[in-house]
């Protein structure tokens, strides 16, 4: 699905240049669930941001289902982004003034999705992870395990084929962590939906097939 080759991101500072990432080459296969993981400052979320096409400052080869990214403008990037990858954050980044369903039905709309069809892809998300007793709510009558559960929701809810997911348990208690990571794993396992997911725990990167290490802006062999 993704091809990274000799991926670079620097950023100009008053003493020199400083580099992020550095030469960053690696696949990851439709289907798979990859834990990157490494230091505060090792790159990791830069890498997360690069995949996810949030950064565009970056130089080398970037292919994405056979589609070379480095070649892309803005506009088909965005594209691209909208059509096939879907985010989790840390911290849950829901709208505050849209309740459940109206956070849920938001992604849909941004691909032009007809009412009709909106309503029932959101209907049936909300009964998927049983949460339609709280479609009506707004995040802030939530706890933080049902607003990061709405966030995985709202990730899957056009069901991309790949999900970037950004420290997703960093904000709960470890139960509710392990039941988020659960989820993923039957994601990725029944419905074979490919998940990157940056992680500090240990335990939550045993949850993917394959772990990524990352020192210095740099794959750790």
């Amino acid at each position: 699905m993704i091809t990274l080759r000799s991926i670079n991101r620097v950023y100009p500072l008053k003493g020199g240049p400083f580099y992020a990432l550095r030469n960053i080459g690696f696949e990851i296969n439709e289907g798979e669930f990859v834990s990157i993981m490494g230091p505060s400052g090792s790159g990791k979320s830069t890498l997360l941001h690069v995949l996810g096409l949030h950064d565009s400052a970056w130089d080398g080869e970037y292919w994405f289902g056979g589609e070379p990214v480095h070649k892309m403008d803005k506009r088909k990037r965005f594209d691209l982004q909208k059509k096939n990858i879907g985010f989790i954050f840390q911290n849950y980044h829901l709208l505050d003034d849209l309740t459940v369903y109206e956070n849920l039905e938001i992604p849909l709309s941004y691909r032009d999705v007809p009412k009709k069809q909106r309503e029932s892809i959101v209907c049936d998300t909300l009964d998927r992870f049983h949460i339609v007793a709280k479609k009506d709510l707004y995040p802030n009558q939530l706890s933080g395990g049902q607003q990061q559960l709405v966030g995985v929701a709202r990730a899957l809810v056009a069901k991309p084929r790949l999900i970037l997911a950004d420290e997703p348990t960093g904000n709960l208690h470890s139960d509710q962590g392990r039941e988020i990571m659960q989820l993923f794993k039957q994601l990725n396992q029944e419905d074979g939906v490919t998940i990157v997911q940056v992680t500090h725990s240990n335990e939550n990167a045993t949850f993917g097939t394959r772990i990524v290490r990352l020192a210095d802006g740099m794959i750790v062999k």
